[in-house]
């Protein structure tokens, strides 16, 4: 999409992603729902893990311009360096070392552009024992304490889905460090690295749960905790037609009138903090829960204080009334997708644009994604039929 096009907040900014797989492109996305200029470097052959085919699904990559390179020639190198140099930030994905061995590492960059926000994300950080190592999202939940925590008593550990290291520990930190780097740059003239490890974003994530069990208020033994399936009243439970509900009135007067609603009363179950009788409650609620469907379910505690919602599937969120007057999914190109967010009251981020193929350099749309960005006519003559 054009400069002059993009909407949001961050309309006039540009970035020059290397192309990756997982945080990168998570964080590459973010930035362009929120209307940067993002210009997407892919291999020739890009990497195809089979996750989302045809491209229309592959929802990470909207919202930007997809040229085709080969790095590993000196000409293609010298193209990307040229973006560099009208640009912002720069986005890569690579093992520690990589793009230094391309010659578009941080010192040939920040040389050919000294304002330039250079943003790494890895998994295990630039630096360290195991930066140099294969790993994936598991790995790295694995070795910060996260994922020991997340299961219920006396099972094992639960794999949560790539959200908690790779979407949130490492392109939330990524996306966040390059903004304050862009902001900082803006003020000193000078750019720098944003070296973003998911094992550290993971780690900061869960510092709430570091800072209790500090002080002695979380039990190292999973799911005997309030939040982690420990309590009965922060759970799921299953209802007459096999659906699912999640409660989670931690408060005490919301507490109360969830039982109110259901018809428990409060001598029915012991003391709401009184860890001993939680597996005693829980047999209560459970079966109160499977005298009625999902359905009757929400109608009864829907919009009250109970702190309550349905467990709804992919297939099924779209379509809840409240998520739909928020209008928190679109439809783009056939797909329906999480819309843009956050939301800005002043400068809305536009609708997104569907995920692009790769363009060879000398195709017309990468000629005007060139003229938008501000090379020259001369420049972008020099792209084609190099």
């Amino acid at each position: 999409m054009g400069e002059a096009n993009r909407k949001g907040p961050l309309a006039g900014v540009r970035i020059v992603e290397l192309a990756g797989i997982g945080p990168g492109p998570m964080a590459a996305m973010l930035l362009a729902d929120m209307g940067a200029v993002v210009i997407r470097i892919e291999r020739e052959t890009p990497v195809d893990l089979g996750v989302s085919k045809p491209l229309r699904y592959n929802l990470t990559l909207r919202n930007r311009t997809s040229i085709a390179l080969d790095l590993k020639q000196p000409a293609s190198v010298e193209r990307v360096l040229q973006l560099v140099a009208g640009a912002d930030a720069l986005i890569e994905g690579f093992r520690p070392g990589v793009t230094e061995r391309l010659g578009l590492g941080p010192d040939v960059c920040l040389a050919r552009n000294p304002r330039l926000v250079y943003g790494r994300i890895t998994g295990w950080g630039q630096e360290g024992p195991l930066a140099q190592v294969a790993g994936h999202d598991i790995n790295y939940i694995s070795l910060t304490g996260t994922l020991d925590a997340i299961g219920r008593q006396g099972q094992p550990p639960s794999v949560p889905l790539a959200l908690l290291g790779d979407m949130s520990g490492g392109a939330l930190y990524l996306a966040m460090g390059v903004l304050a780097a862009i902001l900082e740059a803006r003020g000193s003239g000078q750019g720098q690295v944003v070296d973003a490890a998911i094992v550290d974003g993971t780690a900061s994530m869960a510092m709430t749960f570091f800072g209790m069990a500090a002080a002695g208020k979380w039990q190292p033994e999973r799911g005997t905790n309030i939040l982690d399936s420990g309590a009965p009243f922060y759970d799921v439970y299953a209802c007459a037609d096999g659906k699912w509900i999640s409660i989670g009135p931690i408060e005490a007067r919301f507490h109360a009138e969830l039982l109110e609603r259901m018809g428990i009363p409060a001598d029915a179950i012991g003391p709401q903090m009184d860890t001993a009788s939680w597996p005693h409650t829980r047999e209560v609620l459970a079966a109160a829960f499977r005298t009625r469907t999902c359905a009757a379910w929400c109608d009864l505690l829907e919009g009250t204080d109970v702190c309550f919602a349905p467990v709804l599937s992919f297939a099924e969120a779209p379509s809840h009334p409240h998520l739909k007057a928020r209008g928190t999914f679109v439809e783009v190109d056939g797909v329906v997708q999480p819309a843009p967010a956050p939301r800005f009251s002043r400068t809305p981020s536009a609708m997104p644009t569907p995920p692009q193929a790769p363009q060879s350099p000398d195709a017309d749309g990468v000629d005007a994604a060139l003229a938008a960005w501000g090379l020259s006519p001369e420049a972008i003559a020099g792209w084609r039929g190099a």
